[in-house]
């Protein structure tokens, strides 16, 4: 006689525990933030770069270069093009104090936390802390070139040429280029300097007893000014005005 042979039972399924269940889901979330995490420093640092060798913000502490440019505008300055090609006259350049040309920072002491984001923000070019520390004027004279003022038409001559400003230059009917008159020749290596609000500001005129006689060195210049990006309602490229200096020869 032969016994019947049973199937063994299958075992019951277990029940996963919560922990089990919640692995994936938090797999997930820690994929994401990670992402998350390489986005914002890939993003940090490609604004970091751009900031550094391309496009720099600042904004206008003064009245200088008015009607060009107002106080509190917000500029872009092109540091790329000025590595790899030369500056222009007419051109509008931010630079480095030389020395002398500013007086000494009175900036009240901030909390270390707006300091901190400050920082932070200027990493990637959307603060501008060191604005205060530059300057900002129009090139009229290049190295080499012999800058005159003021013929008899009350015009600045470059090389012998005169230069017709009016498109620019911020100055009463009737007023000369300039109310004190110079005589330089641009060293190599530097530029000369002024501002469109022409009796209002200190530029290379009236720097001219500081150790660099009122010349910029071109190592000081951070790059050249293109486009002004706030207020919205005056956003809109700037006008070099190189045609005004069409005329003048080299040196």
């Amino acid at each position: 006689m032969t016994t019947e042979q049973t199937a063994p039972e299958a075992p019951l399924p277990t029940r996963r525990s919560e922990a089990e269940r919640n692995a994936p889901r938090r797999k997930g979330w820690v994929v994401f933030l990670r992402d998350v995490v390489v986005i914002i420093l890939v993003a940090v640092l490609v604004s970091f770069l751009v900031k550094t060798f391309v496009v720099r913000s600042f904004y206008i502490p003064s009245g200088s270069m008015m009607n060009t440019l107002m106080i509190d505008d917000r500029i872009f300055v092109d540091e790329l093009t000025p590595r790899f090609g030369a500056y222009e006259r007419g051109d509008i350049v931010v630079f480095r104090d030389p020395g002398g040309w500013l007086p000494p920072s009175q900036q009240p002491a901030r909390p270390p936390v707006l300091e901190a984001v400050d920082w932070v923000l200027s990493l990637v070019g959307l603060t501008a802390p060191d604005s205060d520390d530059h300057l900002v004027k129009r090139i009229i004279g290049l190295p080499g070139d012999h800058v005159v003022c003021c013929n008899a038409l009350g015009q600045i001559t470059v090389n012998g040429v005169p230069i017709d400003e009016t498109a620019y230059t911020n100055l009463p009917d009737g007023s000369p280029a300039s109310a004190d008159s110079f005589d330089v020749t641009v060293p190599e290596g530097s530029l000369w300097v002024l501002g469109d609000n022409r009796n209002r500001s200190k530029d290379s005129r009236y720097n001219q007893d500081q150790p660099g006689k009122g010349f910029v060195p071109i190592d000081n210049v951070v790059g050249r000014a293109f486009i002004i990006t706030w207020p919205f309602d005056r956003f809109g490229l700037l006008d070099f005005h190189h045609e005004v200096f069409s005329g003048v020869p080299a040196p």
